[in-house]
């Protein structure tokens, strides 16, 4: 039964300016560019350029009584009376090193075109060479053929009309295995590894040994039981330690390597910069994120001769002054969100910087204290999304490296003192504690937590096992070496 009833409520609705302040807010400095870059080709309202200075003019509102009238709206905000040209109220004095923000292009074949490239130097008929194509396009970034050889059979039945069967791929996957770079068209790690370690020289021990280790134990190998390997082969420990050094030479990724080749850097651009003088913490903004943008004067010029001839108007250019005002309403708001922006990202970096006063002096990661985004929130009196936008993409170059802002964030312990400290501390001694191990006898993690005990930090094993995770530091087993 459906029933209608009346209720009080409050609802809070965020306004176009402050989605587009959010939206800014959560950007890096290389997205913030391709931002401002996408709003001027946009909005003609926006140029590039210093912002001039606006006097206030008197209130203009159209006449309430007229048949056609639009939305009341003041032309002052919009017109300047500042006759100096814009080239007097700027400067270009940018000298031949001047930073160039230009992206280069990386330029050549990829991983695929290369292989492709190959097969014409083989003897083939059209349709094995449309075959090997199709093989090759089944490949994955590393170079591996994931996909079965039967599957492969019914697709290019399907969808290329052409019969084959699984001995014939084999055949063509083995001449594809002929290629550069060796290793490639495995359908395994161990296929990967067997099939490069085939084309060195044999007559050499360690090669030998390494080949019987990929072909015979690799299992083992995997696992690090270097003693059920040492027993299956009978070598000594330094003939083992040899034989893994031939192993560990190879290419697990054939594919991967050509593709890094073509990819284009990925470069941090740090959004602050911190120095130290004398003791003191100077805290300055990326540059790019502080471009200079104001309001198109041959828009203001239009709403100026609009009001000069306001009694005259026809409904056409009404219609043409309400296009005007909405393209330099969102300029304004544009430059008022990147303004925003921009005291946003000071204050909140500045905090940090005072709540972490004594790491950024010393860079001693042990210094860090626990903190968590509701203690930024609260000291800069803005929403915990806020600050959690502005820790999660941004970054501070520091006279000891650069950081991700949020990497300065951790949970709170109590060592056996009744201190309160830094999970960020305990994952530093953790990972020196490993650094410092026998490699031959690496620490398990009910050691590495007896190890902690005794530096006065009772932790559980579990937490161990979480923070070592975190840190992408394997289990003891796979630290083991000879």
């Amino acid at each position: 039964m459906l029933n209608q009833s009346l209720q009080h409520g409050l609802l809070q609705k965020l306004s176009p300016q402050q989605i587009q302040l959010m939206k800014l807010l959560q950007v890096p400095t290389v997205a913030l560019e391709q931002r401002i870059k996408e709003e001027l080709e946009s909005n003609p309202a926006l140029e590039e350029g210093l912002e001039s200075e606006y006097e206030e003019l008197s209130d203009f509102e159209e006449d309430k009584n007229e048949e056609n009238s639009r939305d009341d709206f003041d032309l002052s905000e919009y017109i300047s009376d500042d006759e100096i040209p814009s080239y007097k109220t700027s400067i270009r004095n940018a000298g031949m090193d001047e930073e160039d923000k230009s992206i280069p292009i990386s330029m050549g074949k990829s991983f695929h075109e290369f292989l492709i490239t190959q097969l014409g130097l083989l003897k083939l008929s059209e349709d094995k060479k449309t075959v090997a194509q199709y093989l090759i396009g089944n490949f994955d970034e590393a170079g591996y053929l994931r996909r079965d050889l039967e599957s492969i059979v019914d697709d290019l039945a399907f969808y290329q009309n052409i019969s084959t069967t699984e001995e014939e791929l084999k055949e063509l996957l083995k001449l594809i295995q002929g290629m550069e770079p060796a290793g490639v068209g495995a359908r395994d790690l161990k296929e990967c590894l067997s099939l490069q370690i085939a084309r060195k020289d044999r007559s050499d021990l360690n090669i030998y040994l390494a080949e019987l280790i990929i072909n015979k134990a690799f299992d083992e190998f995997t696992k690090k039981h270097y003693k059920k390997i040492l027993k299956k082969f009978e070598v000594t420990e330094q003939e083992l330690k040899l034989a893994l050094e031939e192993i560990l030479k190879l290419n697990p990724k054939p594919g991967g390597s050509m593709n890094e080749t073509h990819r284009i850097a990925q470069t941090i651009v740090p959004d602050f910069q911190l120095t130290i003088q004398d003791g003191d913490l100077i805290l300055t903004l990326n540059g790019r994120n502080a471009p200079d943008l104001k309001i198109s004067k041959d828009y203001s010029d239009l709403l100026k001769g609009y009001k000069a001839n306001q009694k005259k108007a026809s409904k056409s250019q009404k219609d043409a002054v309400i296009f005007v005002r909405q393209k330099l309403d969102a300029a304004k708001w544009f430059i008022d969100a990147i303004k925003q922006r921009q005291n946003t990202l000071l204050i909140t970096m500045q905090t940090i910087l005072d709540f972490q006063e004594e790491y950024f002096i010393t860079g001693d990661e042990t210094k860090l204290r626990p903190m968590i985004l509701k203690n930024i929130a609260e000291k800069i009196n803005m929403d915990i999304s806020t600050v959690s936008r502005v820790a999660n993409s941004k970054y501070i170059q520091t006279p000891y490296g650069t950081f991700l802002l949020k990497t300065f964030f951790s949970e709170s312990m109590q060592n056996e003192q009744g201190e309160v400290i830094s999970t960020r501390e305990i994952k530093k001694i953790l990972k020196d504690s490993i650094d410092a191990e026998n490699k031959k006898k690496p620490f398990t993690d009910e050691k590495l937590a007896a190890v902690l005990k005794e530096k006065g930090y009772s932790i559980a094993r579990r937490t161990v096992a979480k923070y070592r995770e975190q840190l992408s530091i394997p289990v003891g087993r796979l630290r083991k070496q000879i």
